[in-house]
């Protein structure tokens, strides 16, 4: 193996701090079985000479740090109390303690002198394969007091897998167990403490802040930490700005006053995040009331409980200080020691001797002077001074100094270390320090439960102790600017819990103060992005039509999530949409409803009305009271069917609307053509037209077989595409509930089929529209055919482009107008005969009728007599004989005619046909 040798760089001679030997190099000491080192941050710079070249010599340090001195102090006194108890049962622990000056290499070379082999005469380092027998000079270690410290010392220790407990480094990087094996902390790591800073800013509402953190290992982690969080948290780091290091940096002033410059820029940055260690703070917050910035600083456990920076004078000017400090014990034994500890020996405490020191060079100022002079003292300025003060002592300096939560994790990391030793000497003898080795009080320490405010508390796998934090708020009380305790934040839930309501309000005055890029957005509004790289710089826009949101500074509108809700531009909320039908209280659908109850009661009339004149010429000649009635069923059928148009729509009513309407009307018009078919059929004479009448002439069959096609129609409809109840959504803010056809092609089919029987019956009463005119009803058949098409054809376009509620309006408006036509133009001639023109409806007047109106027509042609007989009343008709040559012979018949006749014109007899024949005929007639 290769030795080293721990060297001792010497200062000068015959002085208090120089390092004769490396003995001169420790701290504080005590004898003890077990020694633990110690590694604190005593001073808060190392002196750098100024001469050329830089040799390798260890200089003294400058800013004697109270806080730091405290920790010294809180670990001496955790010793002394674990020796004068029962816990490790007789095996005393000796401590050494050095100070580091918030310098890496003097730690290091702390660190080596820990690795030294244990009684080397000549403090050597053995350089060894396997340490597992190795018996360094100590058995653990606390400290660092900086995450920058505790990586470089703890990267050395693990070589020997000595165990370092730090009650202050909290780097997030510590926490990783193959880099650091050997690192355990009695705080959580710094992912605990970003979390909570981003919660406070993003529960205060601010989202636009800016950063200042120490140019190290310790400010970079944390700033990285920091910048994740604040990115879940949707929250904007404004600037940024690294100081450096160490205080001895010649740009240290250049990037303070920088810092300041950018903050002052910033006018709409009110929140600012400080990863500093205390003494950057201090030349900050300096620099920071000269120029009258007034923000709220958040502040990092390193310095959020410090006293020297409360003090400050005008603190009050920079505005509020919100921190986060580690959840503190009881320390009331402590500050026991404190008052006692002047009657201490010094001889191996030169911290202690210093701070002696320190109070006789500044006795006389007041106090932030005396502390600002303390931090100001090299430790080669009190070597000039040594000796020429009285010594003098303040009792209640250190007290008011004293930062309860690392003090009580100062205590907390030795109890576990000595928890440790105890399990490890339960079958030992620990007197003798080869007992065990380092690595196996290691193995130990991750299973070790100390008691802790009657909890009990172990580190994780991390080698962390997720413990709570306080958040500290600086708050003027009579005129000073005391630290106190807001809330409780639980780094495991992840909130705060505030003891009292009177500390809650303190916490909601916070969000008084804007900090953020944009205004925020009100509900009803939406962050729209800008050119900007943060996403908390936005503009606020309307949310669209349908859309809404229903809280502040959202990054989206919400989708009204139904089609039933509706939202107008700007809305917080969503409403739900009118439901819009043809409702029975509608002005329109009474008005329409009046219509169809006034056709079913003249239907009704009707009825009454042929009833009462059954035998009469004008009811038989409407081809009987079962045909009348049938005709008028449907009509009444017809009319029926509208009130399906109207109210809410439903299954039923969609589907029973159509198929009744196209049923009802199909059976009418097939009534219709049978009369127009018979109207042919009876002034017909030519041979072949009348034969394809005789065959067509089928009433029963006829009228089944076409509205049995329409049933087939209207059936296979409903089953395949049956149409249902359909909601409409092309109005915005309403939701019109109608009836959907199921199939637009078989709607079309069933009015299709309905227009070609109307159109058939159109020509058959067409051609029947020259009979007599009180017997002309083929006339009055063709102009309601023509009322139906008219009304029809019209309907399409107007059905095709409307739309809303009154969509079946339309087509009840259609149903009723083509309905009333062919009823009118079918019945009320007729009725308007039976009721008013009595003397009409008569046998003989009929016959009287058709004999005047064929006399009308005679013309200047030789005519023949032809007598009725008594029963066929006094008609005579003349009957021109055409059969005088043989030229007027048609296949050996002869033609004849009734003058004026146009039905009875040139109809065609036998040629030796008698009177009586062609008599009967035109009787027949």
């Amino acid at each position: 193996f290769v030795i080293f040798l721990v060297p001792c760089f010497v200062v000068g001679t015959d002085l208090a701090f120089s390092c004769q030997d490396p003995d001169d190099f420790v701290g504080a000491s005590s004898p003890g079985d077990i020694i633990i080192g110690g590694l604190f941050a005593v001073h808060s710079e190392m002196l750098h000479p100024d001469e050329e070249p830089i040799k390798p010599i260890i200089q003294n340090c400058a800013g004697f740090e109270i806080q730091v001195f405290l920790q010294t102090l809180a670990m001496i006194h955790a010793i002394e109390t674990i020796n004068n108890s029962t816990l490790l049962s007789g095996v005393t622990l000796g401590y050494e303690i050095y100070d580091t000056c918030a310098e890496v290499t003097k730690a290091m070379a702390s660190a080596l002198r820990f690795l030294s082999k244990f009684n080397s005469s000549e403090n050597a380092v053995e350089f060894k394969c396997n340490y597992s027998d190795y018996i360094p000079r100590v058995k653990a270690v606390t400290g660092a007091s900086y995450s920058e410290v505790s990586m470089a010392v703890s990267r050395l220790l693990a070589l020997q897998l000595i165990p370092q407990v730090s009650p202050a480094s909290s780097a997030e990087i510590l926490s990783d167990k193959i880099r650091f094996p050997s690192f355990f902390r009695t705080i959580p790591s710094d992912f605990h403490q970003t979390r909570a800073m981003t919660h406070l800013i993003y529960e205060s509402g601010w989202n636009w802040i800016g950063v200042i953190a120490t140019d190290d290992d310790n400010g970079r982690f944390a700033l990285e930490s920091f910048g994740v969080q604040a990115m879940v948290n949707n929250v904007c780091i404004a600037f940024k700005e690294m100081l450096p290091a160490y205080l001895s940096d010649s740009t240290f002033h250049t990037k303070v006053d920088q810092a300041i410059e950018k903050i002052v820029k910033e006018t709409g940055v009110n929140v600012i995040v400080v990863f500093m260690r205390q003494f950057h703070v201090l030349k900050l917050f300096k620099k920071a009331i000269e120029r009258n910035v007034n923000k709220i600083w958040i502040a990092s456990d390193n310095w959020s409980a410090a006293v020297k920076i409360s003090t400050i004078p005008n603190i009050r000017q920079l505005g509020t200080v919100v921190g986060f400090g580690f959840k503190s014990g009881d320390i009331s034994s402590f500050q026991e020691f404190l008052r006692n500890l002047h009657e201490k020996p010094t001889e191996n405490n030169k911290f202690l001797r210093e701070y002696i020191m320190l109070l006789s060079v500044c006795a006389h100022l007041e106090y932030h002077d005396f502390q600002t002079c303390i931090a100001n003292q090299s430790q080669d300025d009190l070597l000039e001074n040594d000796g020429s003060k009285p010594q003098f002592w303040r009792d209640d300096f250190l007290n008011a100094n004293v930062e309860p939560g690392f003090i009580h994790r100062t205590m907390l990391a030795v109890y576990a270390i000595a928890h440790a030793i105890k399990r490890q000497c339960k079958d030992r003898d620990c007197k003798d320090p080869s007992a065990f080795t380092p690595w196996e009080l290691l193995e130990e320490l991750k299973k070790v439960t100390v008691i802790d405010a009657d909890k009990e508390v172990k580190f994780d796998s991390n080698g962390d102790m997720s413990t709570s934090y306080d958040v500290l708020l600086w708050k003027e009380i009579d005129g000073h600017m005391e630290i106190t305790t807001m809330a409780e934040y639980d780094a495991e839930k992840g909130g705060f819990i505030f003891e009292d309501e009177e500390k809650k309000k303190d916490f909601l005055a916070l969000k008084k103060v804007q900090s953020t890029c944009s205004q925020h957005c009100r509900p009803g509004q939406v962050k729209k992005v800008t050119e900007s790289p943060h996403t908390c710089c936005y503009e606020c826009v309307y949310c669209p039509e349908n859309h809404y949101s229903n809280q502040t500074d959202m990054d989206y509108c919400h989708r009204c999530n139904n089609k039933t809700y509706w939202a107008p531009i700007n809305s917080t909320t969503c409403y739900r949409k009118t439901i819009y039908f043809l409702a029975w209280t509608d002005w329109f659908a009474i008005f329409l409803l009046f219509l169809s109850a006034f056709g079913v009661v003249l239907v009704l009339s009707i009825c009454v009305i042929f009833t009462k004149n059954l035998d009469t010429p004008v009811v038989k000649a409407s081809g009987g009271l079962t045909v009348c009635y049938i005709i008028l069923f449907s009509h009444f059928l017809i009319f029926l069917s509208t009130i399906f148009f109207i109210d809410v729509p439903t299954e039923f009513k969609c589907k029973t609307r159509q198929a009744l309407f196209g049923i009802s009307f199909t059976l009418c018009i097939s009534c219709i053509l049978i009369k127009s078919l018979k109207i042919l059929l009876a002034f017909s004479f030519d041979p072949k037209l009348q034969t394809f009448l005789k065959c067509m002439y089928k009433p029963i069959p006829t009228v089944v077989t076409c509205t049995g096609i329409q049933v087939i129609i209207c059936t296979s409809w409903l089953i395949f595409r049956t149409p249902f109840v359909n909601q409409n959504f092309s109005i915005p803010r309403a939701i019109i509930l109608e009836c959907s056809e199921g199939s637009i092609v078989a709607f079309g089919i069933m009015l299709g089929y309905i227009s070609a029987l109307a159109f058939i019956c159109f020509i058959f009463a067409f051609k029947g529209r020259k009979l007599p005119e009180n017997y002309n009803e083929a006339k009055f058949i063709t102009f309601g055919m023509l009322i139906y098409f008219i009304a029809w054809i019209v309907f399409i376009p107007v059905y095709a482009t409307t739309f809303g509620k009154y969509l079946p309006a339309v087509e009840i408006i259609v149903v009723l107008i083509s309905n009333y036509g062919i009823l009118c133009c079918t019945f009320l001639p007729k009725c308007y005969i039976i009721i008013y023109k009595q003397e009409t409806n008569t046998k003989s007047a009929f016959l009287k009728m058709v004999y005047t109106y064929s006399s009308k027509s005679a013309g200047s042609v030789a005519v023949s007599q032809v007598s009725l007989d008594s029963k066929s009343s006094s008609l005579q008709a003349t009957i021109t004989d055409s059969c005088k040559t043989e030229n007027d012979s048609v296949n050996g018949n002869c033609h004849f005619q009734v003058p004026g006749h146009p039905l009875i014109k040139g109809k065609v007899l036998p040629k030796n046909a008698s009177r009586t024949m062609v008599r009967k005929r035109v009787s027949s007639i």
